[in-house]
């Protein structure tokens, strides 16, 4: 057995991108030299780290409870922490063999009766995390996209047609067609590859960078995507390259269309966001406000829009202004995301200090100091209720989650949890209000993409995938949710007839 710092470098850059440390894995591929590998990372399954530290903890227990008889001794199981530490192991044997001691003299002293784990001072079975089969999407409505050669961070559905867009550490986007899907049996015939290249020299060559970040225009016909390359691209339908924008020094972790669909709002690693002319692909601003990597950006209006960083700031800045018009802080740690409310008057930030923030433009104080999560918050979604939306007669709701493996709604009129969505036993990574604002998805490391009653906080419908879902999306008419995972895999789920309160 060989192995090289290489190697092991490469397996920790995956680990953080696989755990949504984007802007920690680009500091530490930069520092370790990973582009200058020569590891072709579309070989490597997803979690490949997490598999080879499970293997040795699987190889160390077993030294443990294999006796020197050969017999098998029940062990409690080690953490990875313990596993590491000599004198834990060496202690762990001796309680082993002392356990299995007095099983034996128990089962000598009540004949063949035998002596359970739990009888003997063990844990027991642990709770079943099985899903309910009366809420469970059977795979009769489950379709399961495969093409991509990597984990898949990010999906999108089209705004006017059931067309779903993928961004995966393949270096490519993909477009799938789900109606010409429903009468064809061959689910990758029906897939538009969008390979992400660079030029060199005379000749385009793959960027072998991740796609971070997609969003469709608000009529449906062009497709932006964003790179771990550095550039932005804008794409038709099917499938062929509009224009690349490029100004960006490094990997671009975020990027949306206004309402409009005439400009294209990006977030880089380089400290700054752009406004893009969607028809030229000039930038028409680059705001250099920040002092850490940006991570998100949305839209307040056609030419406003917020930011945040790693710097705990929060910038409101308009097109054609030279400063910012407004600055939020009082985050004690990252903001990993921002989000309007519908009316544009309310703005949400989560962070890795573990709250969830509101803001005014009239105020430079947060409305609302929201601590409940035992995590960092990865990520936020307002309902789409309330005034000037479609649904204007149900509540706004404001949707959270964590790291701590919980979703939480939220009253935001209130500042108080409505609701705590505790079915999840990995960090949360994505949540979706329905349409209609009555259902919200969920999906999570654990592999399941759950959906929500809103009013009840109830669950129920449940789907356990292959991989550690990263993204969740509804269909512009409510009836299907799509799901992006870390083996590769794109889920689509019909949810028709099936949702109840």
């Amino acid at each position: 057995m060989s192995f090289n710092s290489d190697e092991v470098n490469f397996l920790i850059y995956r680990y953080l991108l696989e755990s949504g440390f984007s802007h920690s894995a680009y500091t530490f591929g930069i520092e370790s030299h990973i582009s200058q590998s020569n590891i072709n990372g579309a070989l490597v399954p997803p979690a490949a780290l997490l598999n080879i530290i499970q293997r040795g903890l699987f190889y160390t227990e077993a030294e443990i409870s294999i006796a020197e008889d050969g017999s098998e001794r029940v062990i409690e199981s080690l953490s990875l922490i313990d596993a590491v530490m000599p004198d834990v192991v060496e202690s762990r044997k001796v309680a082993a063999a002392k356990q299995a001691q007095i099983i034996s003299e128990q089962n000598a002293l009540n004949g063949s009766q035998e002596v359970t784990p739990a009888a003997a001072g063990g844990r027991g079975d642990a709770a079943d995390m099985e899903i309910d089969a009366a809420i469970e999407i059977p795979d009769s409505r489950t379709t399961v996209l495969r093409g991509h050669e990597s984990e898949v961070f990010i999906c999108a559905w089209n705004p006017k047609n059931d067309i779903l867009a993928s961004g995966s550490g393949d270096s490519t986007a993909r477009i799938w067609n789900m109606n010409e899907m429903a009468s064809s049996a061959n689910k990758a015939a029906n897939q538009l590859v969008l390979r992400h290249c660079i030029q060199m020299g005379d000749a385009e060559v793959p960027s072998n960078k991740d796609v971070t970040s997609l969003d469709w225009n608000c009529d449906g016909t062009l497709l932006a995507t964003g790179s771990y390359d550095g550039y932005a691209r804008i794409w038709s339908t099917e499938g062929k390259l509009f224009t690349t924008l490029g100004q960006h020094k490094g990997p671009i972790f975020a990027l949306k269309w206004n309402k409009k669909g005439n400009y294209i709002l990006s977030a880089g690693v380089d400290k700054t966001t752009i406004i893009w002319d969607a028809q030229t692909g000039q930038s028409k601003q680059q705001f250099a406000f920040h002092t850490a990597p940006a991570l998100d950006v949305d839209w307040k209006s056609s030419t406003e829009f917020a930011s945040c960083s790693t710097d705990m700031f929060i910038h409101v800045c308009e097109l054609g202004k030279e400063r910012p018009v407004k600055t939020f802080e009082g985050h004690s740690h990252e903001v990993n995301a921002i989000k309007w409310d519908p009316q544009g008057q309310l703005l949400a930030s989560c962070s890795d200090d573990m709250s969830l923030r509101i803001w005014k433009m009239d105020s430079t104080r947060c409305v609302h100091n929201l601590l409940a999560h035992d995590k960092e918050i990865y990520t936020i979604k307002w309902s789409p209720t309330g005034p000037g939306t479609s649904n204007p007669n149900l509540d706004l709701y404001l949707a959270s989650a964590s790291f701590d493996t919980t979703v939480r709604l939220w009253d935001v009129e209130k500042g108080a949890c409505v609701h705590t969505l505790t079915k999840h036993s990995e960090p949360v990574y994505s949540v979706g209000f329905s349409p209609d604002g009555k259902y919200l998805a969920s999906g999570s490391f654990d592999k399941c993409v759950h959906i929500w009653s809103v009013q009840s906080g109830k669950l129920v419908q449940s789907y356990r995938g292959t991989g550690g879902i990263f993204e969740v999306c509804w269909n512009q008419r409510g009836d299907k949710v799509a799901a992006s995972a870390s083996d590769g895999s794109v889920y689509v789920l019909d949810l028709r007839g099936s949702k109840s309160t």
